[in-house]
C-alpha cells in the first residue's frame, strides 16, 4: 500500500445518527478521513464515485438498501471499495456482498483494529481500480495495428522482426510503436510488459 493510500477518503453510510458519529470518530482516531452521510441517495449525490476511496454502507436503510447502493456502485463501474457493516446480516447476505466485490461483511458492533485493517485493504484495492481503469481506457486508445505491434513487442520480437510479420515498412513500425509508447504512458519495453500485464488480468481477448 503506498503512503498515499490511506488518505483516501472514507465514507460512512448509516441511517442512524450515533452509529455514524461514533465510527467517525473511531476512524479518526485511525488517522482516516471520513465524511458521514445518513442515507444512500445521500451519499450517492454528493460523493463524486469515480474517484478512488472506500464505503462502509449499512444494509437497511430509508431510500436505498445498502446492496442498492453497491449495486449501482458496480454498475457505474465506480472503484470505491465496500464495505458492509450492519446489525441485520446473515450467512446468506454476506456471501451476496462478497461475491458482488465487497472487501469485507462485519455484524454491529465491530472492533475498531478489525475495520481499520479491512479499510487499509479497500483503500489499496480502490486505488489499484483506479490505476487499471486508467490504463484500460489507456489501451481503448490504440489502433488495431499499434494492439497487434504491442504484442509482438511484449513477445520480444525486434522492430525488423515485426515489420516481416505484420508486411509493413520498419519505419512503420517505429512510428507506430512511438505512440503506443506515448498513450501508455510508458518509456521503455520492461514498463510496457508490466502494463500489458495487467491489461492481460482485466481485458479478455486482447
Amino acid at each position: 500500500m503506498n503512503s498515499s493510500d490511506k488518505n483516501l477518503p472514507v465514507y460512512v453510510v448509516d441511517d442512524n445518527e450515533s452509529v455514524r458519529d461514533s465510527l467517525a470518530f473511531m476512524l479518526e482516531e485511525h488517522d482516516f478521513s471520513v465524511t458521514t452521510f445518513s442515507d444512500g441517495l445521500d451519499f450517492l449525490n454528493n460523493v463524486d464515485i469515480a474517484k478512488a476511496g472506500c464505503v462502509i454502507l449499512d444494509s437497511r436503510m430509508p431510500n436505498l438498501r445498502g446492496q442498492q447502493v453497491h449495486q449501482i456502485l458496480n454498475d457505474e463501474k465506480s472503484p470505491l471499495a465496500v464495505i458492509y457493516l450492519t446489525g441485520h446480516g446473515d450467512v446468506p447476505m454476506a456471501v451476496d456482498a462478497l461475491q458482488a466485490g465487497a472487501v469485507n461483511f462485519f455484524q454491529k458492533p465491530v472492533k475498531g483494529d478489525e475495520l481499520a485493517q479491512a479499510i487499509l485493504k479497500g483503500q489499496t484495492q480502490s486505488a489499484a481500480n483506479v490505476d487499471i481503469a486508467i490504463v484500460k481506457s489507456a489501451y481503448e486508445t490504440l489502433t488495431p495495428r499499434e494492439k497487434d505491434i504491442l504484442r509482438l513487442i511484449i513477445a520480444g520480437k525486434r522492430n525488423i522482426r515485426i515489420a516481416d510479420e505484420l508486411c509493413i515498412a520498419m519505419r512503420t513500425v517505429e512510428v507506430h510503436r512511438a505512440s503506443l509508447l506515448k498513450k501508455l504512458c510508458a518509456k521503455t519495453v520492461a514498463e510496457l510488459a508490466y502494463i500489458y500485464g495487467r491489461l492481460d488480468l482485466h481485458i479478455p481477448n486482447k
